[in-house]
């Protein structure tokens, strides 16, 4: 499971002409599954995240989490995570896992999110999806487990 996490002034998603999720200060974040991760990956990536340290508090320092600056989460599936380029110039998706499952572990993420005690936002699995952010920093962390 891998995540690229953006910490963001704001950020939201649309489908079709209508924004499906919103969110001011906080994170973006791009969930990439593959077919081997667990619910047990979720959780450990779930529990890394909210309790990330890359907000600055009142000594400019980056040492607050984003429950400590009431942060928000939007949380976007990403299968493109796991494109493999190590031969040709089209990468290959074979390392991403199958839509039912990865989006099955991609819900589930977002709830152990929000077990966290964050406000989650969401795009919609599987769809062309717009995504529109301003990376605040720019502060861009890759996690993955």
């Amino acid at each position: 499971m891998r995540l690229v996490v953006q910490r963001v002034s704001k950020a939201s998603c649309e489908v079709d002409g209508k924004i499906t999720g919103k969110i001011d200060n906080g994170f973006m974040v791009l969930v990439g599954i593959t077919h081997d991760d667990t619910k047990e990956n979720a959780d450990f990536l779930a529990k890394k995240l909210c309790n990330l340290r890359v907000f600055e508090d009142e000594n400019e320092k980056m040492n607050l989490n984003i429950k400590q600056v009431g942060g928000k989460l939007l949380v976007i599936s990403q299968f493109t995570l796991y494109a493999d380029t190590t031969q040709g110039n089209r990468p290959s998706f074979i390392n991403a896992a199958k839509p039912d499952y990865a989006n099955d572990l991609y819900e589930y993420f977002m709830e152990k999110c929000k077990e966290e005690g964050l406000e989650v936002e969401k795009g919609i699995f599987g769809a062309h999806m717009n995504i529109s952010l301003v990376n605040s920093g720019p502060v861009t962390i890759m996690l993955e487990k």
